[in-house]
Parts: C-alpha cells; sequence; structure tokens
C-alpha cells in the first residue's frame, strides 16, 4: 500500500474515533436536563428574541437591551433556532459543535507540530477531560474562544515555517483573532497579541512582526470583527440616563470587570489558590501527566535565543498560551470557567508527552507514567470508596419527594458550574445513588486498568482506559444533573404556566431576572420583575423606550386584584415577602418543584 494511502486512512481513522467521542459524550447532553436559570435561559432567550425581533446587532432579553456580551454566540443560536426550531437541543448545538470543531482543530495542529499519534492523544485528552464537558453544560462561548485560539496560534506557527509568510497564513491570523473578539470581547485580542508578543520577544525575533503583513491584516481584522461594534454603537448610543453601548460594553463589561470595579456587581471571584487549582480539575484525570508535559517546555533563555527547533518553539508558545490566560485572570475577577481557552494548550502538551511515553526506548518517560498512574490509582480508589460509601449510606427519598427540600440552605452558594453542590447533604445525595454507584465502579477500574497496563509497559492501553473511564464518569454526572433539574430549572413550571396562560394575562418573577429566566424562555412570553431592578436587565432598563418590566409590590397588588390572571414565581422562602398587601384569601397555589412556587389570584381551573 502507498505510504500517503495508509496514511490517509489512519488520519481518516482518528478522524472516526474522535466524532464517536465526541457523539457519545455531547450528543445525549444537547437534550437533557433542561435549560437552567441564570445564565443558561437568559443567553438562549437573547437568541430567542433575535430571531422574534429580527435585529442581529443589538441583544434583547425580556424585551430589555442586553448589551453585555459579544454576538457570536448569539448568531450561532438564533441560527440553529431559524433552521430547526426554538428548542433545547438547538440552543446548545452550535457549542456541541465548537466542541466538535475544536477536537478537530486540535488533532490538526497537534499532528502537525508533533506527529500523527500526538495529535491524536491530544485530542483524546481534550475529548474526555472533565473541563470542556462541564465548561459546555451551560450556554457560554468560552470553549469557542478555545477554537480561535487554536486556529490563530497554528496560522502564526505557519508564518514561523514560511520564509515569507503567505497571505492565507497573515490573514488566517487575523480573521481568526477577529472572529474571537466578536465571541467574547477584548480578550479575544489580548490573549493571541499577548501570547504572541511574549513568545517573540523570550525567542528575540520580534523583526517577525514586520514579515505577517501588519497592514493588510489589521485591515482584515477591522473588516471582520468592526462592523459589528460600529453597527451596535450606532443603533445604541446615549440616550436618557443611558450612556450608550460603546461605554457600558468596553468600560463597564471589559475595564471596570477587569478592575473589579463593574456595576451591578452580580458575580463571584473565586480565591487565586482554587483558581489555580481548577486547572488540575478542568484537566482531570489527564492532569496526573501535566507535570510531564510542562516539564518539556524550554525555560532557558538563552536556549530560546539561540534558535529552538520546531517541537522547542511549539512547546514554548504553548506554554505561553495557557499561562498568558491564568496570569492575566490572576489579576482579574475569577470564574472557574474562564480557563476554558486555556485547555487545548494543556492538552496538546500532555499529548506530546503521552505520545513520547509510547516510544519502546523511552524507559524514563514510561517509569514516571507508572509513579503517576501510581498516584491516580490511590486518587481513583480514595474517590471510589467515597462514592460507594455515600451510595451506601444515603438512603433514597421516598416517591415524589422534591429534592429541594432535601438540601441544606446555603445563602452563600455560588451561582455557577458548583453552585448548588454545597447543598448537598446525605439525605439529598440518596437521589443520586445510581450516578454515585457508577462514579465509583468508573473511578477504580479505570485508574487501576491504566496502573496495571502501565506496569505492564502498555501506556497506550492505560489511556483506553483512562478514556473509557471519563466516558462512564461523564454520562454519570450528566444522568445527576437530570436528577437536580428541579432544582437548577424552573422548566416545569413554566410548562404548567403555558398550560393556563391566555393573551393578557400576566407572569411575574419575585428574584432578579435571572433567578426565573427559564420562565421567560419557555412560556415565550415576557415577564415582570419585582422589586429588582438589577443584574443583566439593569442598564437596558435605563434607555427611554425600554418597556416596564421591573415593578413593585403596589403595582402587583393592583394586578392581582385586577381582571387578569397573575401568576407570580417565587422561591419558597420569599414566599410571604412576595405577597406582601395582597390577601392570603386570594391567593393559589398552581404548582412547586424545585424549591419554587408558582401562585396565582384565581382558582386553578378543573380540567375538563
Amino acid at each position: 500500500m502507498d505510504p500517503r494511502e495508509h496514511g490517509s486512512q489512519r488520519k481518516l481513522a482518528s478522524f472516526a474515533v474522535i466524532f464517536l467521542l465526541w457523539a457519545i459524550i455531547y450528543l445525549p447532553a444537547l437534550f437533557r436536563p433542561a435549560l437552567s436559570d441564570d445564565t443558561d435561559s437568559v443567553h438562549a432567550e437573547a437568541a430567542h428574541e433575535m430571531v422574534a425581533r429580527g435585529d442581529w446587532v443589538t441583544l434583547y432579553v425580556d424585551g430589555l437591551r442586553y448589551l453585555e456580551k459579544a454576538p457570536v454566540l448569539y448568531w450561532s443560536m438564533a441560527s440553529s433556532f431559524k433552521l430547526f426550531g426554538v428548542t433545547e437541543w438547538t440552543a446548545r448545538l452550535p457549542v456541541a459543535l465548537g466542541v466538535l470543531a475544536l477536537l478537530f482543530a486540535t488533532f490538526s495542529l497537534g499532528r502537525r507540530l508533533f506527529g500523527a499519534r500526538a495529535g491524536f492523544l491530544s485530542c483524546f485528552v481534550l475529548a474526555t477531560a472533565f473541563g470542556p464537558f462541564m465548561c459546555t453544560r451551560i450556554l457560554i462561548p468560552d470553549m469557542m474562544v478555545g477554537l480561535w485560539l487554536t486556529l490563530s496560534f497554528d496560522f502564526f506557527l505557519h508564518t514561523l515555517e514560511q520564509e515569507q509568510p503567505s497571505r492565507l497564513a497573515c490573514w488566517g491570523l487575523a480573521a481568526a483573532t477577529a472572529l474571537n473578539v466578536l465571541t467574547k470581547g477584548l480578550i479575544g485580542l489580548v490573549f493571541p497579541v499577548g501570547t504572541i508578543g511574549l513568545f517573540l520577544l523570550l525567542t528575540g525575533n520580534l523583526k517577525h512582526l514586520l514579515k505577517i503583513r501588519l497592514i493588510s491584516s489589521t485591515l482584515v481584522f477591522l473588516a471582520v470583527a468592526a462592523p459589528w461594534h460600529i453597527l451596535a454603537s450606532l443603533a445604541n448610543p446615549v440616550q436618557g440616563d443611558s450612556r450608550g453601548f460603546a461605554w457600558f460594553y468596553f468600560i463597564n463589561e471589559h475595564l471596570l470587570r477587569f478592575l473589579g470595579r463593574r456595576y451591578p456587581k452580580d458575580y463571584y471571584s473565586e480565591p487565586l489558590l482554587a483558581f489555580w487549582g481548577v486547572i488540575l480539575l478542568w484537566m482531570a484525570p489527564w492532569s496526573a501527566f501535566l507535570l510531564q508535559g510542562l516539564g518539556r517546555i524550554p525555560r532557558k533563555l538563552g536556549e530560546m535565543r539561540k534558535g529552538l527547533d520546531a517541537r522547542g518553539r511549539a512547546r514554548l508558545l504553548l506554554g505561553l498560551w495557557a499561562a498568558v490566560i491564568v496570569v492575566f485572570f490572576s489579576f482579574s475577577s475569577r470564574q472557574d470557567y474562564y480557563l476554558a481557552p486555556a485547555l487545548p494548550a494543556l492538552a496538546l502538551l500532555i499529548g506530546d508527552w503521552l505520545s513520547q511515553e509510547e516510544a519502546p526506548e523511552s524507559e524514563g518517560l514510561r517509569r514516571s507514567g507508572r509513579w503517576s498512574s501510581a498516584v491516580l490509582l490511590a486518587v481513583g480508589v480514595a474517590g471510589s470508596l467515597a462514592a460507594m460509601l455515600l451510595a451506601y449510606h444515603a438512603a433514597p427519598p421516598p416517591p415524589g419527594t422534591d429534592v429541594a427540600d432535601l438540601l441544606s440552605r446555603n445563602p452563600e452558594t455560588i451561582p455557577f458550574l458548583f453552585g448548588r453542590v454545597s447543598e448537598l447533604n446525605l439525605a439529598a445525595l440518596g437521589a443520586f445513588r445510581v450516578p454515585l454507584v457508577a462514579t465509583g465502579i468508573a473511578l477504580l477500574l479505570g485508574t487501576a486498568l491504566n496502573w496495571m497496563w502501565r506496569r505492564r509497559g502498555a501506556p497506550a492501553a492505560g489511556n483506553w482506559a483512562l478514556a473509557a473511564m471519563m466516558v462512564a464518569i461523564l454520562l454519570s454526572i450528566l444522568q445527576a444533573m437530570v436528577i437536580f433539574e428541579p432544582v437548577t430549572s424552573s422548566k416545569q413550571l413554566a410548562m404548567t404556566i403555558q398550560s393556563a396562560y391566555r393573551p393578557g394575562d400576566v407572569i411575574v418573577v419575585n428574584a432578579e431576572y435571572e433567578k426565573g429566566s427559564t420562565v421567560n424562555f419557555y412560556t415565550g412570553v415576557p415577564v415582570q420583575v419585582l422589586n429588582n431592578r438589577t443584574g443583566n436587565l439593569w442598564y437596558g432598563s435605563f434607555f427611554p423606550d425600554a418597556p416596564r418590566v421591573h415593578v413593585d409590590h403596589a403595582w402587583l397588588a393592583q394586578q392581582w386584584n385586577g381582571p387578569a390572571r397573575v401568576f407570580l414565581w417565587t422561591e419558597k422562602q420569599h414566599r410571604e415577602r412576595a405577597l406582601l398587601g395582597i390577601n392570603p384569601q386570594q391567593v393559589w397555589e398552581l404548582a412547586a418543584s424545585g424549591g419554587k412556587v408558582i401562585l396565582t389570584n384565581r382558582p386553578p381551573e378543573k380540567p375538563r
């Protein structure tokens, strides 16, 4: 067989395995659980209203301008809605496809830098690591940022390899950077420019900037990135008490957020050491080999200045890619998912090392891998034992029990990826016995087989064991999220409202809009927000043409006693405060789920 034909077949086989891994892990997660309150449904609703209004420049949520975010995520979701309808899976489809594109881009870059096996293993790591899956359980664009960075640095490395960099490489770098800006704002420019600038400075090659067609590349960047920013500024000028799009987007959402002075301060900043520690969690279980991957990055300035070979340049660039992101956010507000764009770089470094470990002559590397597998086995045994003990001691709740009623109330809960985990207790864990047992078995078998095969000199088999383990664990996490759905989402309550809703009825959320945002998305009806002019809808409410979304108790009492039917969403613990000035005899409970309740001013209609 022609070697080129054989190589092509192996490449197609690698793509097929990558696609299969992605399909097994990410396709089931398109459909369940329901979109969660807060970021998930807020972003989906922004895309929904983009389609409904036909306005692809200014984002709206609940009828108010939503000027915080760059548009690519919303354009992609809106396109999905137009093609396939407004559903959960169509909202999630662009993010899932973005992960698939990132996996293919990582494979392609790793294959070119370190060889076919390293490219495949890098993609293998990224597809089965904990972080990418968790960072795509909500509708955020951070893994897309990783995609554009992967493409940007691929183009940049092409410019280094060419005596006279081609237009394709230079303009591709500019276009990918511009798309990053349209995906996540100015950090889409800061990360590639900072990484490339440091790389050229450390290697004593700043003159390379003169080779990358700065003038035409800048024009390409502006041609892609500038139009939306200009149109958004023109469509949202200074009006009334608002300062317009430019101030809110560039100053409040970028500069002041970086300085920790953004208003409203409705976000939490993780402690610095915890933020750094998240890297190990996001790359798990492959973080067991992270030190080996990082250890191959050139560290001596003299070595960098004398000239690195292609692999050395690649490792240095990958290390700087991850370091720039970690250091940047170390001096800013910090969220665990902010690290997502660094994960492809870490996966490539780990994949490079794993491919070298598989070589028969690499006994030193194999010895190091066995030590790492032993540490991983100890962690796996401890984790498995903990999961099994929790499953054994946690009694299953009676049928029909609301999981929210079992939780320990924690008013300091962090409202994001792990926000409600701190409220779990032994009683609540009884509802999660099946995913706990599945996770425990997977941890024990996966880490044990990995250790056994590495001791027998078969690290490739050990890698497959870890990948299979992670598939089982990630699907178990998905099952746990489905069980937890009533707590994280108000979909069930929204469906109850939708079945009883008639034109002219009123829906009110007794909290910040975000806490009950799924009611807006799933009913398709604008909601009123009671006594909470803050959060995502704060700034848009100051525009003169803004509808009256934020209301007070006097308004609610008037509506409650008026001819329209009112549906009031509230958390159970805030029920009394929501009903101030309303006669308790005129309050009926329509539905309750997940610690939330729908109250109404009319007796529930009896089924016909």
